[in-house]
């Protein structure tokens, strides 16, 4: 087998599991939405009453909040990796263009940036 053959296969998997991964997330998404329940049909009495209630909704919408905000970069991620398929680009580092290690993309079948610039990007990040 060719190095081009064993390369395609590999990337054919990725894909696979990106497109599989996409799918979760979407599903995951769309079970949160689903959860929402509307303002008019509020707890029935808590023995602490209405401030209890409203805290504990606060909490509530506040972590739904974050747990989709996660899944929203999780599934943008995923669907630029995707494009990336598309564009033929996959693989290569968004950064400096360079080939992303296959180690990487197994591990982080979206990473879109090789272990230096990626390095480098935690280090910027740090130094603000």
């Amino acid at each position: 087998m060719k190095k081009t053959d064993k390369t395609n296969a590999t990337f054919n998997l990725l894909r696979a599991r990106l497109e599989s991964e996409r799918k979760r997330l979407i599903e995951e998404m769309e079970q949160l939405k689903s959860t929402i329940r509307p303002a008019n049909e509020r707890r029935e009495g808590s023995p602490f009453g209405k401030r209890e209630e409203e805290a504990t909704e606060s909490y509530e919408l506040e972590r739904r909040l974050t747990l989709e905000k996660s899944i929203r970069e999780q599934l943008a991620s995923v669907e630029h990796a995707l494009q990336k398929f598309e564009d033929g680009t996959y693989g290569l580092c968004d950064s400096c263009g360079e080939p992303i290690a296959p180690e990487r993309l197994e591990a982080l079948p979206q990473a879109t940036l090789c272990l230096d610039c990626k390095a480098r990007q935690a280090k910027d990040a740090q130094g603000k």
